[in-house]
């Protein structure tokens, strides 16, 4: 983690963009860690982002590393306390609200998830497949013919061409 220290300041503008639902959060570590190194204050944007649950919030209160929201800079360790209280019951009321109605509309009859899927992976693989005849196109004069032709024409990645990146999430 990056960052300038003198003897009143430490700045870094490493920003970690995690899920507040996830407990291991690699990038809050190692921004309490270099809070505690430089013995600075965390800046977090919102309570709310960092985390809605309480226990969580609790044990970053302990940690020894003071922490100011800049949605509530004024806020005491009580006021925290209490926003951190209502951000779970939040967190969970809108859970509750979600399953209730993902199940009315199953009820219903929506088909859930997205309408188009099929042909969304119909479209991916036709250009996955294009791509990759392409860079074959591209590839093949290299290893057709005698091996001195090959020796002097190096295949296409070590002249720094880069090669397609398959990602299929249906996997």
């Amino acid at each position: 983690m990056g960052g300038t220290a003198d003897a009143t300041h430490f700045r870094s503008d490493d920003v970690g963009v995690e899920g507040g639902k996830r407990a291991d959060r690699p990038e809050l570590a190692k921004a309490l860690a270099a809070c505690r190194k430089h013995k600075a204050k965390l800046i977090i944007a919102k309570l709310d982002r960092l985390s809605r649950n309480l226990a969580f919030i609790a044990t970053l209160m302990d940690s020894g590393v003071e922490f100011i929201a800049v949605d509530n800079p004024h806020a005491n360790k009580l006021t925290i306390h209490i926003l951190a209280a209502v951000a779970q019951h939040e967190r969970e009321t809108i859970s509750e609200r979600t399953k209730a109605a993902l199940a009315a509309a199953k009820r219903r009859g929506v088909k859930l998830g997205s309408p188009r899927l099929v042909a969304a992976r119909k479209a991916s693989r036709k250009a996955r497949s294009t791509a990759a005849d392409t860079f074959a196109a591209n590839v093949r004069p290299h290893y057709q013919g005698n091996s001195e032709q090959r020796r002097q024409q190096p295949p296409r990645r070590r002249q720094g061409a880069k090669r397609p990146r398959y990602t299929d999430s249906s996997r």
